[in-house]
C-alpha cells in the first residue's frame, strides 16, 4: 500500500492505493483562502501542515476500521504550485503562504514582461511572467515589506514547509521548482538572472532534488501523530499538475489532461520544453526529458462556489441533503447547449493562460428576457470550459493536434460537464477509475522511487490507449460542437474588445 498525499488549494487529501491503483481509503480536509486585502490571497501554513498530518492519520484509522492492517510502503507527495512563505532561521513563518491567485505583484509582472529580461527569463524558466510566480512575489516583498525581506532566512513553498517540519532540511522537487520562475529548467539550477532580479541568493532557496528523492521519517512523535511507523519513507513527488498527467496516463503525444479543481488546466507531455514567442504556455519539468506543457486558468470550481453562494442560497436551504451539485446539474441539463446566446467571460479572479491578465473581469453578455437562472448557470459552466478550450487551441498550435482528453478533478464527477467538455473540444474524453489523478501520479512516482519490480507494467497500463482502462468515455456531438463554436468565437471577440476596459 502507498499513500498519495495531495496538498491542494482548497483541501488536502490522503489517498491509500494498492499497487494496482485501487483506492483503499481516502480522507480530505478543507481549509479557507484568506483575503486580507484586495488582490491578496493567502493561506495559513500551520493549518495546512496540521491538515497533512491529520489526513494521513485519518486514512490510517479508516484502514484499521476496515480490518486492513496495512502500513504504507511510502508516502509520496503532490502539491499545488506557486506558493511562497518567508521563514526565519528557526523555520517559523514570517508570512502566510501567498498562493497562485494572489495579484499584489501585478504591476511588477507587467513591467518585467515588457522588457528583454522578461523574455530571457521565460526562455530559461519556462514559467510565464505573472503575479503567480515566486519571482514577482519576491520582488514585491523586497519593495513593499522590507522588514520581512531582511528577516527572511528562506523563501519556500508549502511542500518545502512540510518537509522541513518532518526532516529538518529544505528540499524542493524539480517539478515544483520549475514553476517558480526562478529555476533554469535546462540546467536544473536556480537561475542567476532570476536571483539577481529578486535580490536573493541560491542559499535562500531550498535544495532542488529529483521527484523520486526519498527521505526517512525518524521523528517518533510525528510518526505517532500520523499513526505510521517510525522510519516510514517519504517520496518528495512533484506538482499537482505534472502528477495529474502521469496519473491519468497523458504522457504520449496527442493525449491531453484536463483537470478542474479550484482552478483548471490543460496539459500535454513533451520530451522538450516549448517556450513559445507569445509566452502563453508554461513548460514545467516532471522528470528528465519529460516536460508538461500547458496552461492554467484561474476560474474553475471557484465559479461554481461563487454561483452557489450568490444565486442559490435560498434554494440550498430547501434541499434536505444540501446536494448543490445535483441542483446545478438539473439546472444545466434543462437548458440547450449555447444557453440561447448567453455568454459568460469567467474571469472573476483575473486570468492566467492564455491571456495572463490579472486585471480581467467576469462578464455576462447577451442577456434577454427569456434568460433564467438556469441559463446563467449553464453559461457559467460553458464559459469556464471555453477558457480551457482557448488554452487548448494555443497548445495545439505549439505541440500538435490533441486526439483524446483525460479529465480529472471535480469536473470528472459531473457527467454533463464532461460531455460538455467533449462537445466543446470535439474530442473523446476519458475518465479513469479514480479521479484522484494527482495523488495516484504521486503514488506512481513512489513506486519508481522504491524500485518495485512491477512498476513499469503499472505505468504502461496507465498510458494505455485501451478503452477498458478508463471507467467511462464520452464521445463528442458534432451538432453541439457547431453551436459551441459559434458562441466561442464570440467569446473570443468579446475578450479582446473588453481587454482595455478591464
Amino acid at each position: 500500500m502507498i499513500i498519495g498525499l495531495d496538498i491542494g488549494t482548497s483541501s488536502t487529501k490522503a489517498v491509500a492505493f494498492d499497487l494496482e491503483g485501487n483506492v483503499l481509503a481516502i480522507h480530505s480536509i478543507s481549509y479557507p483562502i484568506l483575503n486580507p486585502l484586495e488582490g491578496h490571497y493567502e493561506q495559513d501554513p500551520e493549518v495546512i501542515y496540521r491538515t497533512c498530518i491529520d489526513s494521513i492519520a485519518r486514512v490510517m484509522n479508516e484502514l484499521q476500521d476496515h480490518n486492513k492492517m496495512l502500513q504504507p510502503m511510502c508516502i509520496s507527495v503532490s502539491s499545488a504550485m506557486h506558493g511562497l512563505i518567508a521563514v526565519d532561521k528557526l523555520g517559523k513563518p514570517l508570512t502566510n503562504c501567498i498562493i497562485w491567485a494572489d495579484r499584489r505583484s501585478e504591476d511588477i509582472a507587467i513591467g518585467l514582461k515588457a522588457n528583454e529580461k522578461g523574455r530571457l527569463l521565460y526562455q530559461q524558466t519556462g514559467t510565464p511572467i505573472h503575479p503567480m510566480s515566486l519571482l514577482c512575489k519576491l520582488i514585491w516583498i523586497r519593495s513593499y515589506d522590507e522588514k520581512v525581506f531582511v528577516r527572511s532566512h528562506k523563501f519556500i513553498g508549502i511542500k518545502e514547509f512540510l518537509f522541513y517540519r518532518l526532516f529538518g532540511i529544505y528540499l524542493v522537487d524539480h517539478s515544483i521548482a520549475s514553476a517558480t520562475g526562478l529555476f533554469d529548467i535546462h540546467q536544473l539550477t536556480w537561475s542567476d538572472l532570476a536571483l539577481n532580479l529578486a535580490g536573493i541568493s541560491a542559499e535562500q532557496l531550498s535544495t532542488p532534488v529529483p521527484v523520486d528523492h526519498v527521505s526517512r521519517l525518524l521523528d517518533l512523535d510525528i510518526a505517532a501523530s500520523m499513526h505510521i511507523p517510525e522510519g516510514t519513507l517519504f517520496v518528495i513527488g512533484g506538482s499537482d499538475g505534472c502528477l495529474a498527467n502521469l496519473g491519468v496516463g497523458a504522457v504520449k503525444p496527442g493525449v491531453a489532461s484536463v483537470t478542474v479543481g479550484t482552478s483548471g488546466a490543460i496539459r500535454v507531455t513533451c520530451p522538450l520544453p516549448n517556450p513559445e514567442k507569445k509566452q502563453r504556455l508554461f513548460s514545467y519539468l516532471l522528470r528528465p526529458n519529460e516536460y508538461i506543457i500547458g496552461g492554467a486558468v484561474n476560474n474553475g470550481g471557484v465559479l461554481r462556489n461563487w454561483f452557489r453562494d450568490t444565486f442559490l442560497y435560498e434554494s440550498i436551504e430547501k434541499i434536505q441533503d444540501n446536494d448543490v451539485t445535483a441542483l446545478l446539474n438539473v439546472m444545466i441539463d434543462s437548458i440547450d447547449p449555447g444557453s440561447e446566446g448567453l455568454i459568460f467571460l469567467p474571469y472573476l479572479t483575473g486570468e492566467r493562460a492564455p491571456h495572463w491578465n490579472s486585471n480581467a473581469k467576469g462578464v455576462y453578455f447577451g442577456i434577454q428576457l427569456q434568460h433564467t437562472k438556469a441559463h446563467f448557470a449553464r453559461a457559467m459552466m460553458e464559459g469556464m470550459l471555453f477558457a480551457i478550450y482557448s488554452v487548448g487551441i494555443a497548445l495545439e498550435e505549439n505541440t500538435g493536434p490533441i486526439h483524446k482528453i483525460y479529465a480529472s478533478g471535480g469536473l470528472a464527477r459531473s457527467q454533463n460537464l464532461v460531455q460538455m467538455l467533449a462537445d466543446i473540444f470535439n474530442k473523446p474524453v476519458f475518465i479513469k477509475n479514480t479521479v484522484e489523478s494527482s495523488a495516484w501520479g504521486a503514488a506512481l512516482i513512489g513506486m519508481e522511487a522504491l524500485g518495485i519490480e512491477f512498476k513499469q507494467p503499472i505505468i504502461e497500463q496507465a498510458v494505455s490507449d485501451v478503452v477498458d482502462s478508463a471507467e467511462k468515455f464520452y464521445m463528442p456531438s458534432g451538432e453541439n460542437h457547431a453551436v459551441y463554436l459559434r458562441n466561442f468565437e464570440q467569446f473570443q471577440r468579446l475578450y479582446h474588445k473588453l481587454e482595455d476596459e478591464f
